[in-house]
């Protein structure tokens, strides 16, 4: 038994990440790589059966894919009754790698570095297609493996996984393409032209399809649908900081790692007199901002770190 909880172990950090890709939320990936270690217990317990695996990792990956297919069918019906537009629960981190407990899905979401706006985009996918094109595309699992997830040949799975990327590269998603570098630069100028609260220095900064999508998982008031377009995108975010500004309320931030992307996390005071924390993600593309992606459900943000008393002051107006 020492020997399988080793092996499970040395997976661990995988399974977490491939599910947190295909669920987009932490607390359901760590549950999925829970349960699929209790399959493998009971399965694999034996020496005798755990000898007929040739590969545990793929026997591994196979069993948490069918436990993620299983939670993605049934959370279309819980997506569809979300208060609003749904976000996933972000992996914050540090730009310094510094100051928070070390994660299995932090340190694999680092390494791959995809960002929020793939998540935001996999939600446009059935859950076949999902599960096909992170198990393959993502992390590179042969088709043969994953039709076995499937239930389905190797050809539909290659299939499924093709319709998924063409569903991805559809009009309107955001693209995001920048190395870290190039967003350092784009996200320091989206806060200047903030700052500076004029529309025309901040719409610069944004894509003329830029998408803006809130989750405000029904504690904060949130645009119901997607803000599209510069000049929407930047009169918006103007006007979000400016009313934070107007009721005397200090707006504090510091640039993170958001899902392995740089971002932005902030701390102020809503309207009403409760404290609002506030994770925005980006998308880069070609020098600038294509999606701005906000996380202020806090039951959503329990795991982020507050700021520190050397976190900065505003974007403000």
């Amino acid at each position: 038994m020492t020997e399988l909880v080793d092996g499970f172990e040395a997976e661990r950090g995988r399974l977490t990440a491939l599910a947190y890709r295909m669920l987009g939320s932490r607390s359901e990936a760590e549950d999925a790589v829970q349960e699929t270690w209790l399959r493998c217990s009971g399965a694999l317990g034996d020496p005798a059966r755990r000898a007929e695996v040739g590969n545990l990792a793929a026997w591994l990956t196979t069993t948490c894919g069918r436990i993620c297919l299983d939670v993605l069918r049934s959370a279309r019906v819980r997506r569809e009754t979300y208060p609003g537009q749904w976000l996933p629960e972000p992996v914050v981190t540090p730009l310094d790698g510094e100051g928070f407990a070390p994660d299995p899905a932090e340190r694999a979401v680092r390494a791959d570095r995809l960002g929020t706006a793939l998540l935001v985009l996999l939600e446009r996918l059935g859950p076949e297609q999902r599960v096909a094109l992170v198990l393959h595309d993502v992390f590179a699992v042969p088709f043969d493996e994953v039709a076995e997830v499937l239930g389905t040949t190797a050809v539909a799975a290659r299939q499924l996984a093709s319709r998924a990327r063409r569903a991805l590269a559809a009009p309107g998603a955001p693209r995001h393409t920048a190395d870290l570098a190039e967003q350092r630069r784009v996200v320091a100028a989206f806060v200047a032209a903030t700052e500076s609260g004029e529309l025309a220095e901040l719409v610069r900064v944004l894509a003329p399809d830029v998408m803006l999508i809130g989750d405000g998982g029904g504690h904060f008031p949130a645009a119901r649908r997607p803000v599209t377009g510069a000049e929407a995108v930047g009169r918006f975010i103007l006007g979000l900081f400016g009313r934070a500004g107007r009721y005397g309320a200090r707006v504090r931030s510091r640039p993170v790692l958001v899902d392995g992307a740089l971002g932005l996390q902030f701390e102020t005071v809503h309207t009403d007199g409760r404290p609002l924390r506030l994770v925005t993600a980006f998308a880069v593309h070609d020098g600038r901002i294509t999606g701005v992606f906000n996380q202020l459900n806090p039951d959503k943000l329990t795991r982020v770190p507050g700021l520190g008393p050397e976190a900065d002051g505003p974007p403000h107006q």
